[in-house]
């Protein structure tokens, strides 16, 4: 008796590479239908979310100290990256210091309080898949696919455009907080991105 040592591919029937990050428009998509919807939670965190362009693992376990002083959220902020250990320094804009601010204060929260608390564990932060089911829900409220698009798009949108508009490698080095060039490279696909857009400019 033979037997078939054939497995399905683990990838069969699913779209994998690097998850597409958010356009300008598709960002204040989400913000405006947070914002009617007075979401302050939400809104706080899709907002952080763009600009920190933290990981997920590390955007759940920031502090209120983190990014606050004396109850008024910073400009810039600095945390220690748990994948690299290495400190990363990213910048908050006005819109989404006053949505934080506002959650700060609905929530009571002081210093030592995780920014995202857990609803069901006391002195616990939210997982990074509640954050990941909080991005789907997200992207779906704008009709666009869930499955290209996930927590790493938060990551990346801001980093991307920021590309787009210097394309200035180095600076995005730094705010992603990545260790050398070429993962930078490879993680905006920029060679691609720019080979395509020389490619458009030139009519044979």
């Amino acid at each position: 008796m033979t037997f078939s040592t054939s497995k399905v591919p683990w990838n069969k029937g699913k779209l994998v590479g690097q998850k597409l990050p958010l356009k300008l428009e598709q960002i204040w998509a989400i913000r405006i239908r947070l914002e009617i919807a007075k979401n302050i939670r939400e809104l706080a965190m899709f907002n952080m979310a763009i600009d920190c362009k933290l990981r997920s693992c590390d955007l759940v376990k920031l502090l209120v100290r983190d990014i606050s002083r004396n109850g008024e959220v910073l400009d810039r902020a600095q945390v220690i990256q748990q994948k690299t250990s290495q400190p990363v320094q990213f910048e908050i804009t006005k819109k989404t210091r006053e949505s934080v601010e506002a959650w700060i204060e609905l929530r009571g929260l002081s210093g030592m309080d995780y920014l995202w608390p857990s609803r069901m564990r006391k002195f616990d932060h939210i997982t990074t898949h509640q954050y990941a089911r909080l991005v789907k829900k997200w992207i779906t409220s704008i009709g666009l696919d869930p499955s290209v698009y996930a927590t790493h798009s938060m990551r990346r949108s801001k980093a991307t455009l920021i590309y787009k508009k210097t394309k200035n490698l180095r600076a995005v080095q730094l705010l992603l907080g990545h260790t050398n060039m070429s993962s930078t490279v490879r993680y905006l696909g920029v060679e691609v991105e720019d080979a395509l857009e020389i490619a458009e400019s030139i009519e044979i």
